[in-house]
Formats: C-alpha cells, sequence, structure tokens
C-alpha cells in the first residue's frame, strides 16, 4: 500500500504509474485516460498510508489513507492482515461522483486481495 508504483497495479484512478521525481508519481486514469498525480506519505510505524491526489501537481491534496493490520495484533494467523481503505468526500464533489468514487474503491478493494492472496 506504500509503494507508488506497485499501487498502480490496483488504483483504477492512477493506473500505470511512473516516478516523474522522489516520491511523486503519475498515472493514468482508466475512466478518463486523464492523469492522476500521487504523493504517498507512509507512516510505517502506526501501519497508514495518506494519500496527496490530483489531476496536476499544484492541485493535490489529502483525500485519501490506507491501514494495513498484521493479523498477529488482531488475534488472526500471522501470514494474515486487515487492509482498510478510507476516502474523505470533498464537499464539492457531487453525489453521483461520491458513489462512482465508492463503487471504484469496493472494486479496488478486491483487486488488493486477489494480488495478496496470488503473492
Amino acid at each position: 500500500m506504500s509503494d507508488g508504483l506497485k499501487q498502480g497495479q490496483w488504483a483504477l484512478g492512477s493506473l500505470t504509474r511512473r516516478e516523474v521525481e522522489p516520491g511523486l508519481f503519475v498515472g493514468q486514469s482508466s475512466f478518463t485516460g486523464k492523469d492522476t498525480y500521487v504523493r504517498l506519505n507512509a507512516d510505517r510505524a502506526r501501519f497508514i498510508v495518506d494519500y496527496e491526489v490530483g489531476g496536476s501537481r499544484e492541485s493535490m491534496q489529502f483525500r485519501h489513507m490506507s491501514r494495513v493490520i498484521p493479523g498477529a495484533l488482531l488475534k488472526m494467523p500471522a501470514e494474515s492482515c486487515v487492509v482498510s481503505l478510507l476516502t474523505w468526500r470533498l464537499a464539492t464533489l457531487s453525489d453521483a461522483d461520491w458513489v462512482a468514487l465508492s463503487t471504484i474503491h469496493e472494486a479496488e478493494m478486491f483487486l488488493i486481495k486477489g494480488l495478496l492472496e496470488r503473492g
């Protein structure tokens, strides 16, 4: 979840990522074909990654967060984990766009699960 290039395997709004400078990535939206810029801010001690996202470097802002909790911390098998993806709705986002974004993130969770299970 904290690897900007690997995230391009499942982030439908920013596929085929490339690093444009250290820590700043750009990929193409599978929906619009437009560029999406992403900066990842990982807090490894707390298992959290914050994501700044935007259509340009200048428009990037905090929007998403993921958290990966090792299974053993939750009394689950040590080889398992729990992955959470959270998104905050901007006041400027329409109801239709919010439903689309929520649906996309649900699909992304299935992609993440599949990638993890395949190793």
